[in-house]
């Protein structure tokens, strides 16, 4: 491949890559947030549509969305999106959906006698879930959001169907310019691992971070290695004697 495919093409496109999913990341942050919440709040009807708005965004394509957005919605409206904002837009709507879910279940995780003691010292349901839930519920949150960002990277692959100069649509170009369709796709593949490895460790970073703030250290890492130790340590726990007795603390 020339030097002037790389600069003019394949750069370009890994750049509009990492702006796609920098943007439809924060999206799906902000919706995943609000819908997760939501669906733990005490009105039946904020639970239920809610819910609604994940069953339909997690039961409906990505890529027909952003066919709907930026085909369908300027014929409804009478406006329409680039085709750019119109991608993050849909890739943020439909991965905020699955990051709701997981929030929700963060939230639901955390011990009951937290909530109880946050009324008991007279918070309001918003100090409750600023100051005692979601401080417990963020780091656990983190290796699912993490996961959810590389499919999320790999999602935006959908975008050279609306004509964006991505990464995949940079190589399509080349692969027609040059007809080498094993060099220029082993390339790409390269890049899809180089961004998704630099993702995962930032997210490793932050769930440091964050448990560092609880005083608690990060699970054992991935791998059949972190697997057995995590294994191991399960089983020393489990075969500790516990007292017979009720007395507490």
């Amino acid at each position: 491949m020339t030097t002037g495919l790389w600069e003019h093409w394949v750069l370009p496109g890994i750049w509009i890559t990492i702006q796609l999913t920098v943007y439809s990341a924060a999206l799906a942050t902000v919706v995943a947030f609000g819908v997760g919440t939501a669906r733990t709040h005490r009105l039946w009807i904020v639970r239920f549509v809610a819910g609604l708005y994940t069953e339909i965004f997690r039961g409906t394509s990505a890529l027909i969305l952003m066919f709907w957005i930026f085909f369908v919605l300027p014929q409804i409206a009478g406006w329409s999106l680039v085709p750019m904002w119109a991608a993050v837009l849909a890739l943020g709507l439909s991965y905020g959906a699955y990051g709701a879910e997981i929030v929700r279940g963060a939230l639901n995780a955390v011990s009951p006698a937290q909530r109880e003691a946050g009324v008991a010292l007279s918070f309001t349901p918003w100090q409750r879930m600023r100051l005692i839930l979601l401080p417990q519920a963020v780091p656990e949150m983190i290796p699912p959001f993490s996961n959810l960002l590389v499919e999320l990277l790999k999602g935006t692959a959908l975008v050279s169907l609306l004509g964006i100069g991505d990464v995949s649509f940079a190589a399509y170009l080349v692969r027609l310019a040059t007809t080498e369709s094993a060099e220029i796709y082993a390339l790409t593949l390269v890049i899809y691992f180089v961004i998704a490895f630099l993702l995962t460790r930032g997210m490793r970073a932050l769930e440091r971070k964050t448990k560092a703030g609880l005083g608690q250290r990060p699970a054992a890492g991935g791998g059949i290695m972190g697997n057995k130790l995590n294994m191991r340590q399960t089983t020393d726990v489990s075969q500790v004697p516990t007292s017979s007795g009720g007395g507490g603390a």
